[in-house]
């Protein structure tokens, strides 16, 4: 799926955007209130004094439902503006990525 539509803009410092279709849009925003929605119980668990292994289990759940958004964001902006930058000769796109995947791998 391409996440940018229409393609990604130039990548003028402080100008860059993505331009996702609102189906993609969508189904992001449905997956982070879910896990917004996780992290408040997981505020009420700790407030309620919840057994230790109980929390930990739940801030698993959110660390593995924010890493699927991330691997679909990575994939779409892989499939579209790091492709569009690549055939534009901006090869430097490749460092910026690789970058991104460090953080997202830590």
């Amino acid at each position: 799926m391409d996440s940018c539509g229409n393609g990604c803009p130039p990548s003028a410092p402080g100008a860059r955007k993505s331009h996702h279709s609102p189906e993609f849009k969508s189904g992001l925003t449905t997956r982070l209130n879910r896990i917004e929605g996780q992290i408040r119980g997981i505020k009420g668990m700790i407030e309620r004094d919840t057994y230790c292994d109980d929390v930990l289990n739940q801030l698993a759940a959110v660390q593995a439902a924010l890493n699927g958004v991330g691997k679909l964001l990575l994939e779409g902006h892989m499939k579209s503006c790091i492709v569009e930058r690549i055939e534009a000769g901006e090869h430097e796109v490749i460092d910026e990525l690789l970058i991104t995947v460090n953080k997202l791998m830590k």
